[in-house]
């Protein structure tokens, strides 16, 4: 006998928040799975929230950066809560739903406990969503994993940085210090 399991669709996780049944959990939706999500550290909420003040520095009104709130990817019934998006800015738009694939300039994800998670199965999300970019700050060992050229499920480009700058595919002309992703 075959196990097979349930699957939750986009609607179905709205419902459960709607009714309050996963009040109090923090979650996020992955290929259909609910998935418990692991509690920040203080390096890992401080960090990020360096980044996202930096980054709105450097993209002023160009971009929203998001912090930990939900991306929308139907295809693949799945919202997680990347640390950051930069997204287009349109704040009407996400009033009335999460920012989609196509909103999104590129994620950024932080991570010490859910390296694994992050580069693999968020990583493949991201990458079936067709998202252009998706950086991954291990703070473990010191370094940034930028992905990018993403083609049938996976990420063509895979670059490794410890130190220099990086330009954003969507913002070619923004410098942004590896340095301060990884150090504040």
């Amino acid at each position: 006998m075959s196990v097979t399991t349930a699957r939750w669709t986009l609607d179905d996780y709205h419902r459960m928040i709607n009714v309050g049944l996963l009040d109090n959990r923090h979650v996020e939706l992955l290929n259909g799975e609910i998935i418990e999500m692991p509690p920040e550290g203080p390096e890992h909420a401080q960090q990020s929230t360096d980044t996202a003040d930096y980054l709105r520095e450097l993209l002023s009104d160009q971009a929203i950066v998001r912090d930990s709130k939900p991306i929308t990817l139907p295809e693949s019934r799945s919202e997680p809560e990347p640390d950051l998006a930069i997204v287009q800015p349109l704040r009407a738009l996400y009033r009335t739903r999460h920012p989609y694939p196509e909103n999104i300039f590129w994620l950024i994800e932080y991570a010490n406990t859910s390296l694994s998670k992050d580069l693999d199965v968020k990583r493949k999300a991201y990458a079936a969503a067709e998202i252009q970019e998706y950086w991954v700050v291990d703070l473990r060992h010191r370094q940034i994993k930028v992905f990018r050229e993403p083609v049938e499920g996976n990420y063509r480009l895979e670059l490794t940085l410890t130190t220099g700058e990086i330009r954003p595919l969507a913002f070619p002309s923004i410098v942004i210090l590896v340095q301060r992703l990884l150090e504040g």
